[in-house]
């Protein structure tokens, strides 16, 4: 199937829908493309349909009425034919074409079977955000052991509270309603390590100032921690975990300034489950094949990079949230509606009352990614973090590469990133594509460059069969 629009926006979260929605009201037709079952990406992750009656969780979001003016705006253009909302379509490649962009999608809506369904459009904007960052440790592949954000999903989308008796660690805010949703629906939180100091803030007054809704939140968190009882360890992390055919104990440890573990402050924590967050990764594979260009985000991570109006280095190429750089949702709202500005103005569309000079929302872009990078480093990756492996340590699960191994192929000078470890080890040519390893075997060779992952030309798994049939279908583009 092959379908031509005026916009096609991947990715249906805050920065898409914010994005969509005001493309629409500017009179453009509009693809929405994501590979949920819902609108709301994984900020807005509601449970399925058939469960929402029985699972509540309204409390673990924010800005829901933000999300749900965005709804209503994009069902009453669904209605009228304007938005193509495709849901359930995983969008596994994007390509420059004679008239713009062809988006590659498998319809997988009525899995197992697949459809191959391609979009053009003369502009793209791709917003597809950005997957849990980690650092590997002894013991991380034991069942129980999940990101931050796999537990976040847990309870987002279905109330479920993975364990009883749990250990979050990491660094960042996004710790914090972690453990308070957990927390609040009867799991024991037995501690919550934080790699950083709070001190750290300190050095950016301008950024705490400048947003008060930052503070307010954090609050509420620690209000919810204290009730119960949830103790939160500074400059400490999770540097191990053991049992046998599910984690049983978590090893802590205090660190010093550079992050290594400081002798004889290691504890013994008895839990069933821990939840492990290093901040996010963009999520860039729809964008490096069209040839966009990167930045340094300043959190170790390189990201798209845009102008003040969201437009990339590929004229016609757009991005909003976080593949632009991690900073929450309220910027990738403010990040999706100035791109749509962008969008009306350079394919010539008269455009709603009041869209043709953004201000405001361009001032809280500033804003709130000053707010993202004061954010960056005061909860940055600790320097000295492999100090915390062992020779036998898996760093890619999937392909069950070892920390010595990547180690070796660094001594020698073989490898002089993630890219040349993945020929030599194959760490990063599994299942998740180095999505999970990734970041953590660029740290143990690179010398302090951020991080980008290697362009793939399909970005998501799809069958010989898929392939096939998609081939057939734009045969007459080709």
């Amino acid at each position: 199937m092959s379908e031509s629009c005026d916009l096609v926006v991947v990715g249906a979260g805050p920065a898409g829908m914010a994005a969509a929605a005001v493309a629409l009201d500017g009179g453009l037709r509009v693809a929405l493309v994501d590979s949920g079952a819902a609108p709301g990406g994984q900020f807005w992750r509601h449970p399925p349909l058939f469960a929402r009656e029985a699972v509540s969780t309204a409390d673990l979001h924010h800005g829901l009425s933000t999300y749900r003016a965005l709804y209503a705006t994009l069902s009453a253009h669904e209605r009228t034919g304007r938005l193509a909302l495709l849901l359930n379509h995983h969008v596994w490649t994007t390509a420059r074409d004679e008239d713009g962009f062809a988006v590659h999608a498998m319809d997988r809506g009525r899995a197992p079977e697949e459809k191959a369904v391609v979009l053009r459009a003369p502009a793209l904007l791709v917003a597809t955000g950005a997957y849990d960052r980690q650092l590997p440790f002894p013991g991380w592949d034991l069942p129980g052991v999940l990101t931050a954000g796999g537990l976040q999903s847990l309870l987002k989308g279905g109330g479920v509270v993975p364990g009883r008796r749990v250990v979050l660690g990491g660094t960042g805010p996004f710790l914090l309603p972690v453990a308070a949703a957990l927390a609040a629906r009867g799991a024991k939180v037995v501690a919550v390590c934080e790699a950083a100091a709070p001190s750290a803030w300190l050095r950016h007054p301008a950024a705490l100032l400048r947003n008060p809704a930052k503070w307010a939140e954090g609050a509420r968190y620690a209000g919810t921690l204290a009730r119960h009882r949830v103790p939160v360890r500074t400059r400490t992390a999770i540097v191990g975990a053991e049992g046998e055919g599910r984690v049983a104990v978590v090893h802590t440890a205090a660190l010093d300034t550079d992050g290594r573990p400081l002798p004889g402050t290691e504890r013994r924590i008895e839990a069933d489950t821990v939840g492990v967050g290093w901040g996010f990764a963009p999520q860039l594979d729809l964008l490096l094949p069209l040839g966009c260009g990167l930045g340094d985000a300043g959190d170790g991570t390189m990201a798209a990079a845009v102008d003040d109006g969201q437009r990339t280095t590929v004229p016609g190429l757009y991005a909003a949230g976080e593949t632009c750089g991690v900073g929450g949702a309220a910027l990738a709202v403010s990040e999706g509606r100035v791109a749509a500005v962008s969008v009306l103005t350079d394919l010539s569309a008269p455009g709603p009352p009041g869209t043709r000079r953004p201000v405001a929302e361009r001032r809280a872009v500033a804003r709130h990614r000053a707010f993202a990078r004061a954010m960056a480093k005061a909860h940055p990756l600790p320097p000295a973090w492999p100090a915390w492996l062992t020779d036998d340590t898996p760093v890619c699960r999937c392909e069950e590469v070892t920390a010595g191994a990547v180690r070796s192929a660094r001594a020698d000078d073989s490898a002089a990133d993630h890219r040349q470890v993945k020929q030599l080890t194959r760490a990063g040519m599994g299942w998740c594509q180095g999505r999970m390893c990734g970041p953590a075997v660029h740290c143990l060779v690179a010398r302090g460059e951020p991080y980008a992952p290697a362009e793939r030309l399909i970005a998501t798994p799809v069958t010989l069969g898929a392939l096939a049939d998609s081939g057939e279908s734009t045969s007459d583009h080709t």
